[in-house]
């Protein structure tokens, strides 16, 4: 009897590689924000994409996924509930403390550490929080699907 492809081995999502995981959350949206930036003539957009967006979101990708990796297994509620419900609780929780950071940095850059900073600072207390939402939204979502393919897999299962 011939198997179809959504039976074979390669079937599912592929596995969680973190290095490609941060790849992924620096490119895109260092390519999207950069291409907006240069379509509209915004020179600061084009610079931010490369560097507080794009630069936070891998960041963030990195930390996120490397604790999902090590820790997450172990605690029940990420793997137990809904896929919805953990992407949300991160996302929520990194989202808060990048606005701090970002209102921290935004606000707190004294003229004499930095001088002549520009408003970067200011952008901070936007690029920040959206980047780590979205970093740690895609990254949870996709850990959890990997998470959920390779244990409804019984091990030594044939296909």
């Amino acid at each position: 009897m011939r198997q179809g492809r959504s039976t074979g081995r390669g079937a599912g999502p592929p596995p969680f590689t973190l290095w490609r995981e941060v790849s992924v959350a620096y490119l895109a949206p260092a390519l999207m924000a950069g291409a907006g930036g240069v379509a509209t003539g915004q020179q600061e957009l084009t610079i931010a994409a490369c560097t507080s967006i794009a630069g936070t979101s891998a960041i963030v990708a990195a930390l996120v996924g490397s604790w999902l990796q090590r820790r997450g297994p172990g605690r029940s509620w990420l793997t137990s509930t809904p896929r919805a419900i953990p992407t949300v609780v991160l996302a929520l929780v990194i989202t808060a403390l990048a606005a701090c950071v970002g209102w921290f940095v935004g606000g707190h850059v004294p003229e004499r550490i930095i001088p002549h900073h520009g408003n970067w600072p200011d952008r901070l207390r936007l690029d920040l929080p959206l980047s780590a939402a979205l970093a740690t939204t895609i990254i949870t979502w996709r850990w959890r699907g990997a998470q959920r393919h390779h244990s409804s897999t019984p091990q030594g299962a044939r296909t």
